[in-house]
């Protein structure tokens, strides 16, 4: 469900699904509505986090030194070095997070009739890989929304989807993406519909951009359809269907519903901005500065001269009889004060947003210091993963499948320590919870290490039942009598 704030409706008055519903003009609505999207401010937040997400920040990319003259005016100076360094925190978060929950891949709790494979086998082989892109958009932009055709998960970024919400219930009822390659084609342009979806093309009339407007160029279309072939006809399709809800699904990157830009900017632009301030100053503040006393007379041209000289020849000759001297300086830029600045601000970006900063966790730490450390990243992890198990439940809806979704956390940890407690408590635990809480397991690995322990297990169970076999065989023929010969024997000595 949307927020009402503005954090995704920012900017100018979206429109909604009921505005679709009454439109007339529906392609010069769908335009409208792709510009007002454009324009909120929701876009250009995930905008901005596309570029810090690339290490391109953008607040140290336009920033340039300025200087005031005798006036007041604000000027630019062009002679000041002008370093733009920036970090990859936001990227290297935003993977941790996302990572943390999905880099070993949803499992499922599996429905009776199938299991955990069934559901896995019905999501397709690229499930996991297209929502972990799916979950990192929604992280950095807010929210993404992911189509389910069929058999695969596409992604649509915010930056190229406008939401038509529902103004009574606040659902997504519609949406339509948009696309160009390029500023000088065509938008291209979807709209998704629960009864389908119909395809847009943009034409422009004269040479000003806005008075581009949107024709369809293919009218509405089923999302599943049946085709025949023949060759008298070709390819036809003969049957269409739709899903029970609009196949298009949100997913949110946290419960604020905003992108984790907001709050970390800031602090980014604060640390990059000291980090290059402390490259420029390097480059402006010159190693070794000479102060010349007594040499008013001197003019422009001499003092250059004079500078010169001492830059190459490193000699200069003053007139002491006249009261000139040339005095040497070293000025060095702070360093102590800054150092420690960027170390805290480093650590208090680590902080807020809830990540583990690997520097901080000591070589053989015990698996209680590596679980503290932990603490407030697996807080933020169980916040995404609720958002990630909605918006997969409402896939599985959509395909008619009643599941859960497992996540699987990746964390570093004291494996010995950890070995060595699994061991201590095998005595009451089955094999396949062993073999789930051993840390250099994959989960993937355990079906196929209990199917080769029971084949082993029958191998050997059929060995043992061989030999026992071939023993009492053996007992039998050699050292044994039947009961006839011994009753013909006792039968016989009695008589």
């Amino acid at each position: 469900m949307a927020e009402s704030d503005g954090t995704i409706r920012g900017g100018a008055r979206v429109l909604t699904f009921q505005d679709l519903e009454r439109a007339q003009d529906r392609p010069a609505l769908v335009m409208d509505a792709i510009r007002r999207h454009c324009g909120s401010r929701a876009y250009r937040t995930a905008r901005a986090a596309d570029e810090y997400d690339r290490q391109r920040n953008v607040t140290v990319r336009e920033y340039v030194q300025t200087i005031f003259d005798l006036t007041g005016s604000r000027l630019v100076d062009f002679t000041a070095s002008n370093s733009r360094i920036a970090s990859n925190f936001f990227h290297r978060l935003n993977t941790q997070r996302c990572l943390y929950s999905l880099g070993q891949g949803v499992s499922f709790i599996g429905p009776e009739d199938g299991g955990e494979d069934a559901t896995k086998a019905l999501l397709g082989p690229h499930f996991d890989r297209d929502l972990i892109d799916l979950a990192y958009r929604a992280l950095i932009h807010g929210v993404s929304f992911g189509f389910w055709n069929l058999d695969r998960l596409h992604v649509f970024p915010l930056t190229e989807f406008v939401p038509f919400w529902d103004e009574r219930e606040g659902t997504l009822r519609a949406g339509a993406r948009f696309w160009r390659l390029d500023p000088s084609r065509p938008m291209q342009a979807v709209l998704y519909e629960e009864g389908g979806y119909t395809r847009f093309e943009s034409r422009q009339d004269g040479s000003d951009s806005s008075t581009e407007r949107l024709v369809m160029v293919e009218e509405l279309r089923p999302y599943k359809e049946q085709v025949r072939w023949t060759e008298a006809g070709g390819e036809e399709v003969v049957a269409g269907e739709n899903y029970s809800a609009l196949p298009v699904v949100p997913m949110w990157g946290s419960r604020l519903h905003q992108s984790t830009l907001v709050g970390m900017r800031a602090a980014i632009d604060s640390y990059d901005l000291i980090r290059s301030g402390f490259a420029n100053d390097l480059s402006d503040c010159a190693q070794i500065y000479w102060t010349i006393s007594n040499a008013g007379g001197m003019t422009d041209a001499d003092l250059r001269r004079f500078m010169d000289r001492l830059r190459l020849m490193h000699v200069a000759v003053v007139d002491a009889d006249e009261g000139q001297a040339a005095t040497p300086s070293v000025q060095e830029p702070p360093y102590a004060a800054r150092k420690q600045y960027l170390d805290d601000i480093r650590a208090q970006i680590y902080e807020d947003f809830g990540a583990l900063d690997v520097h901080t966790v000591a070589a053989g730490a015990t698996n209680d210091h590596i679980d503290a450390a932990y603490q407030p990243m697996d807080e933020e992890a169980s916040d995404f993963e609720q958002q990630v198990s909605e918006f997969v439940q409402q896939v599985l809806s959509l395909m008619g499948v009643d599941d859960q979704p497992v996540f699987h956390r990746s964390r570093i940890s004291n494996q010995a320590e950890q070995v060595s407690m699994v061991v201590q408590e095998a005595q009451w635990l089955d094999q396949e919870t062993i073999l789930r809480k051993l840390p250099n397991v994959r989960p993937d690995e355990v079906p196929g290490i209990l199917d080769r322990l029971a084949e082993e297990e029958q191998d050997r169970m059929g060995v043992a039942q061989s030999i026992a076999d071939g023993s009492f065989a053996q007992q039998g023929g050699q050292g044994g009598q039947g009961p006839e010969e011994k009753e013909e024997e006792n039968g016989g000595g009695g008589r």
